[in-house]
């Protein structure tokens, strides 16, 4: 299982869960920070409008190749889930067997734009950044590179959701309905246009990050998404012979 993390995210503010997540699925887990974030290499600012697009196309499989990953489900949590979405839709890779995407961002809404408006206020003003200090080396990078562009007006138009359209491999989609960054109309988008095997958990009062707010709940329906993935996986089909 290979972890992308949000858009303020490092491989330390997954803190526990990735050792839960092996244990409850026995798959290994793979967790990495990516270039701006955490203890990684730093970027130059600012971040492409499409850096979303870019480091699913031309990072992600070289991550996946360098830690010798031969068959993997992506687990992406808001731009990571992004992440994972954009490269089962443009990348063919047959190491990836199953997507699963929290607080995932296909289109820009209102509603997120305003709330990263408001952390730009918690980062200045309100010791956000001496806290994300904690976990990355350059935290000025992790936070405007992310902010400037999502509240960039260019971005209202910016939409990834046709990658939908080119999955081939099972989906699960968790969202909580009081998250201030998206809507479910994020996973109303999967639902009208996808043509794999789709599931989904909403978690009525649950905001942004569902992995801390309700962990056993999301550790049980990723635990439960594996396993249906291996049976699938297992089945043999005969085929009866023409004639």
């Amino acid at each position: 299982m290979v972890l992308l993390h949000e858009g303020l995210g490092s491989v330390g503010l997954w803190r526990d869960w990735p050792a839960q997540l092996a244990k409850a699925t026995g798959y290994g887990v793979l967790a990495y920070s990516r270039a701006g974030y955490g203890r990684s290499s730093t970027v130059t600012l600012p971040r492409p409008p499409d850096y979303m697009s870019i480091e699913a196309e031309t990072v992600l499989g070289r991550v996946l190749d360098a830690a010798g990953v031969t068959s993997a489900v992506l687990l992406g949590h808001s731009d990571g889930a992004t992440i994972a979405a954009i490269y089962a839709g443009s990348v063919s890779d047959m190491r990836v067997r199953g997507l699963i995407l929290m607080a995932p961002h296909f289109f820009c809404e209102p509603i997120g734009v305003e709330a990263i408006s408001r952390a730009k206020v918690a980062y200045e003003t309100e010791g956000l950044k001496e806290r994300m200090a904690r976990h990355h080396d350059a935290p000025d990078v992790a936070f405007y590179g992310w902010h400037d562009v999502w509240t960039d007006p260019a971005n209202d138009t910016w939409s990834v959701a046709d990658c939908i359209d080119h999955w081939r491999i099972p989906a699960l989609a968790i969202q909580g309905t009081a998250d201030a960054y998206g809507t479910l109309d994020q996973i109303d988008e999967i639902e009208g246009r996808i043509y794999a095997p789709f599931e989904k958990l909403i978690l009525d009062g649950i905001g942004h990050a569902p992995h801390q707010e309700a962990t056993d709940k999301v550790t049980s329906a990723v635990a439960d998404f594996c396993t249906r993935l291996r049976r699938i996986e297992s089945q043999v089909v005969d085929i009866p012979e023409a004639g």
